[in-house]
């Protein structure tokens, strides 16, 4: 029986408690994760911003000190030195792990919110009108350009194979149709 199973766990004092551990103590090992546990969550839910990551969190930097407790100098400097390394482990985390995007059901109905109002609609109802009459004022190669592009989605080498212009070619037309039909709705605006 060692030292520190006679005494009552929660009465042991730090250093007791890392002694017993050093020599392999399991109970001293979860005495010591019980008192900063705490602590461990509080720094991973503050970094993170997440309950399931702060929990992976804690779960590693136990790890890690627990593995690493024969470097401690120094006992009494135990809450530091955890805090250390969990702030090191939680900034690493950040970095290093893209943001997890939950797909359940669930999540993405309770996120998904419809802020269209009628008037939304009837907006842009009238641009797309707007569009359109835009598009009739224009000269044929522009609106053929511009209806193809957008329209049907056709790639510029769609396009350059079926009117047998070089893809450049394509480019530049789509840049001077989209400037004439930007300056067309400007003027029907301004009526």
């Amino acid at each position: 029986m060692t030292a520190i199973e006679l005494l009552n766990l929660s009465e042991a004092t730090l250093e007791q408690l890392i002694a017993a551990a050093l020599d392999g103590d399991r109970a001293a090992q979860g005495e010591l994760v019980e008192r900063y546990q705490g602590m461990v969550m509080s720094i991973g839910m503050k970094r993170l911003g997440d309950y399931a990551e702060a929990q992976e969190l804690c779960q590693e930097v136990f790890v890690k000190a627990l593995d690493r407790l024969h470097q401690l100098q120094e006992p009494a400097a135990f809450g530091g030195w955890l805090r250390s390394i969990t702030v090191r482990m939680a900034i690493n985390r950040q970095v290093r792990r893209p943001p997890v995007v939950s797909a359940e059901p669930q999540t993405l109905a309770a996120t998904y919110s419809e802020n269209s109002t009628p008037l939304d609609a009837a907006v842009r109802v009238e641009q797309a009108e707007q569009v359109h009459v835009g598009l009739r004022r224009l000269g044929t190669m522009d609106r053929d350009t511009l209806t193809a592009f957008y329209l049907r989605g056709e790639s510029l080498l769609e396009m350059s194979e079926a009117t047998g212009a070089p893809v450049g070619t394509i480019k530049r037309r789509l840049h001077v149709a989209r400037k004439r039909l930007a300056a067309e709705l400007e003027t029907l605006q301004a009526i």
